[in-house]
């Protein structure tokens, strides 16, 4: 299995009940054999053009673990599902996450060593 980061962006008129494309969302992944390890919404926001005539959507991050025919499997669904707007799949840079780690480790230490000389 393969990690990605997937964000779908759902239709906005959605928000107000938006655990049902949710749970599509989510279904259409475990259908496809894959697993969810981290779910985010960033909220409803405006967009930088309209896309489907629509002004704003509804943000939604996800870290995925996916075998190797799902990504295709994922894309061709999505893209005939009315909820979702737009989304965007890729691969996990595994150096750059580990790095981005490594430099948020350092800012902690960082400042745990600045309030302890005061």
């Amino acid at each position: 299995m393969k990690e990605y980061e997937l964000t779908v962006l759902i239709h906005p008129d959605l928000e107000a009940d938006l655990e049902t494309p949710l749970t599509k969302v989510r279904d259409i992944i475990k259908n496809a054999g894959g697993t969810i390890v981290r779910e985010d919404n960033w909220g409803k926001k405006k967009l930088a053009y309209p896309i489907r005539r629509e002004e704003f959507g509804v943000y939604i991050y996800m870290d995925v673990s996916l075998p190797a025919d799902a990504p295709l499997k994922i894309s061709n669904i999505f893209n005939i599902t009315d909820e979702v707007l737009r989304y965007l799949l890729v691969t996990v840079n595994e150096k750059a996450r580990k790095a981005l780690a490594e430099q948020q480790a350092q800012a902690t230490e960082d400042a745990t060593t600045d309030t302890t000389k005061e």
